[in-house]
């Protein structure tokens, strides 16, 4: 029930903060939560695995033009260096002219630059996709009209990128 009336309270101010065009909100994955730290976690689905949900990832990213603009294998520079980790990888996205327009209006936008979506791999083996909280970073943003629907277009796709490794949507 807290869920729900803080996503309620959320996207009555998320709205009334985004009036610019309007555009849909792309609605997350049920397989997707809010975890701490502002990150939303989302479980990849039974029968999907890491390597699919990157691939799913990825397609979307290029289906949208999201530019796949880097890739960290965390994990294997744990092994080269002697170390033990779990399966950690993070993909960062990017489109080149949103992001310069946002980074004009406020610098303090390239902390955010690029997006990012992070796969884990826990101790049972259970494969998570997490990405920043983006309606609580665009709901704190305070952008003019003219950047709203640019900053929707941004939370839209990483949104879309994410719900697609969590299913699976090849």
């Amino acid at each position: 029930m807290k869920k729900i009336l803080i996503t309620c309270l959320f996207c009555l101010g998320f709205n009334l903060n985004v009036q610019a065009e309007e555009m849909e909100m792309f609605a997350l994955s049920d397989k997707c939560q809010e975890d701490v730290m502002n990150m939303i976690k989302c479980k990849v689905a039974d029968g999907v695995s890491a390597d699919d949900a990157i691939d799913s990832m990825k397609l979307r990213a290029n289906f949208l033009n999201f530019k796949l603009v880097g890739h960290m294998p965390l994990s294997e520079q744990v092994a080269a260096m002697g170390g033990k980790s779990d399966r950690m990888e993070i993909f960062q996205f990017c489109d080149a002219m949103i992001a310069a327009q946002m980074v004009k209006h406020s610098m303090a936008f390239a902390g955010y630059l690029p997006c990012r979506i992070s796969l884990v791999v826990d101790d049972k083996g259970q494969a998570w996709l997490i990405t920043l909280n983006m309606d609580k970073t665009m709901g704190d943003a305070s952008l003019p009209k003219e950047l709203q629907s640019l900053g929707m277009k941004v939370r839209n796709n990483i949104y879309s990128i994410i719900t697609a490794g969590a299913e699976g949507d090849l």
